[in-house]
This record gives C-alpha cells, sequence and structure tokens, in this order.
C-alpha cells in the first residue's frame, strides 16, 4: 500500500511540473519569444496541452471570467498540493 502512494505522489509532483511547463510554454507563445510554427515548439505545445487541457477546461468553466488573466494553473496546483497533504497526513501513516 505504501509503494502504491509513493507512486501517486509522484505522479502528483509530475504533473503539477507539466501544468507549470504548460504556463510558461504558453506565455513564450503569447510573448512570441517561440514560434509555434517550429516543428519541436509545436509537439511540446500539443503534448502539454494534451495532457493538462481536459483537467484545466472544468476550473476555467467555473471560474468567472478574468480577461486575459488565467488562474485556472494555480487553482489546480493548489487542489493537487491539497491531495499531496491528505495523502501524507491521514494515508500514509495508516499505510505502515
Amino acid at each position: 500500500m505504501r509503494a502504491l502512494l509513493d507512486v501517486i505522489l509522484l505522479a502528483l509532483q509530475l504533473y503539477t511540473w507539466l501544468i507549470v511547463a504548460s504556463a510558461i510554454l504558453s506565455w513564450l507563445v503569447a510573448f512570441n519569444v517561440v514560434n509555434i510554427r517550429n516543428e519541436l515548439v509545436r509537439s511540446i505545445w500539443t503534448f502539454l496541452n494534451a495532457v493538462t487541457e481536459p483537467v484545466l477546461r472544468p476550473i476555467r468553466n467555473i471560474l468567472p471570467n478574468l480577461g486575459g488573466v488565467d488562474i485556472s494553473p494555480v487553482i489546480l496546483i493548489f487542489i493537487i498540493f491539497f491531495i499531496e497533504r491528505l495523502i501524507q497526513d491521514y494515508l500514509m501513516p495508516v499505510a505502515f
């Protein structure tokens, strides 16, 4: 049971980094630092959107329109941190 919880925590941490990478890449594309026509950038962009967009879309639908500011990645990271904390504080001691 402990190994399964460790794998879940590792997956949540990896997903957090994917969310951060997606947000940074979206800023770089928005400010024309990187070009989406580049094949490598486009493949990374497609992968990150395919991985993060299904989870971010419901959060965006709930949030009010804030203009050009998208805080859904921040909210999702807070949710992930909350889930990690629940696992570490309540499930890990029981798994021993």
